[in-house]
């Protein structure tokens, strides 16, 4: 199990610590809901150093960034951030992940680059996928164990970050980075994106400066109440906004239009992965959806519960599925026939020998 820069400072701070994708990381600290609660109403930090991050650089770099995601890399301007896939080939996703387009005074003339961060699970497998890919006048860098990234969420994020930076952090548009000076340190990637819905930056440093980058963070955060946030918090944050979660919610088995993610699956930008079966599912209309949907009952649904209809019929699975700290009640996801996707259709989560009544409704949960 691989340790994080910062799992000594989790250890002294009390993290209850669990493996995650072959990472010893923090669960939580002071408990899911607090943590919960603090990120939607102040300010929290996760480390999230166990995220994996591959530079493309060469003059045919968007060749490959294009051939191997599904959004429409050609739009982003430098210091513009996209979410995308990787389509596999076979009408499913490899990954889910983020494409950066990095400032060119790192590449050579004639050269373009990108920052790809993709999940921690996948990451050996995301870089074999697309090295596997790469025909193309390019290169891929892996610097993943030498990058640590914290992600500074909630409504407060910038106000107790901005000391820190010369950075105008306020004026940053959602996903958009910039470089800068921060924490002392020259050239650190601030990026204003994230994975709860709240708001806030994640900041990219090399991994020896880890520690003094959150200690500087925990430091100037004290006036604004920052709390260190674990991934069990991440988790409910996510779902209450219907966030996918690669393994979870989307997988090899589920395709981004059945994912609700057409809106990254550019189908007109010429060819890339999957592109013709994708044409051709949007033609014929997907026979299922991701949906989400609220539970009439205090029992909370689990990955893998059965759902059912009306009539007692089997009709598809949760992918996901939490108390939300936030409504008070408990939230999932799942696949449902097309048939069924309509906000307010009533459906069955299956719960050992009970049977949760739950109704489909439109994500995000919090608004």
């Amino acid at each position: 199990m691989k340790n994080t820069p910062l799992t000594d400072i989790h250890l002294a701070l009390g993290a209850r610590m669990a493996e995650f994708a072959g990472y010893n990381m923090p669960i939580s600290y002071a408990g899911i809901q607090d943590e919960h609660h603090a990120v939607r109403k102040g300010v929290g930090m996760f480390d999230v150093s166990h995220m994996g991050e591959f530079i493309v650089r060469g003059r045919q770099a968007l060749d490959l960034v294009q051939y191997v995601t599904s959004n429409d890399a050609s739009k982003l301007s430098i210091g513009e951030v996209q979410y995308s896939c990787l389509p596999n080939g076979r009408g499913g996703i490899v990954d889910d992940l983020l494409v950066y387009r990095l400032p060119e005074e790192m590449c050579s003339e004639g050269e373009q680059a990108f920052m790809l961060v993709v999940n921690a699970s996948n990451m050996e497998k995301d870089w074999n996928w697309i090295s596997g890919h790469n025909r193309f006048d390019t290169r891929l860098i892996n610097i993943s164990e030498q990058t640590a990234l914290m992600a500074v969420q909630g409504p407060k994020a910038a106000e107790a970050l901005q000391s820190l930076t010369d950075i105008d952090l306020s004026a940053m548009k959602y996903y958009t980075f910039a470089k800068g000076r921060f924490a002392g340190l020259d050239n650190v990637l601030v990026s204003a994106t994230g994975y709860t819905g709240a708001g806030g930056f994640e900041i990219y440093v090399a991994a020896e400066h880890a520690v003094q980058i959150w200690n500087a963070i925990m430091e100037a955060g004290q006036a604004f109440d920052i709390k260190p946030i674990g991934l069990g918090a991440r988790d409910t944050l996510r779902l209450e906004m219907g966030y996918c979660l690669y393994g979870n919610d989307i997988d090899d088995n589920t395709s981004p239009l059945e994912a609700g993610l057409g809106w990254i699956t550019k189908l007109q930008k010429g060819d890339f992965i999957d592109a013709e079966f994708l044409r051709k599912q949007k033609a014929a209309g997907v026979q299922r959806k991701l949906v989400g949907f609220k539970v009439e009952d205090r029992r909370v649904p689990r990955h893998g519960y059965v759902i059912e209809d009306a009539e007692g019929n089997v009709v598809g699975e949760v992918t996901s599925g939490t108390q939300s700290p936030t409504l008070g009640y408990p939230v999932g996801m799942g696949y449902v026939p097309t048939g069924m996707a309509a906000e307010g259709t009533q459906i069955a989560i299956v719960a050992g020998g009970k049977k949760l009544q739950a109704v489909v409704m439109r994500a995000p949960f919090v608004k």
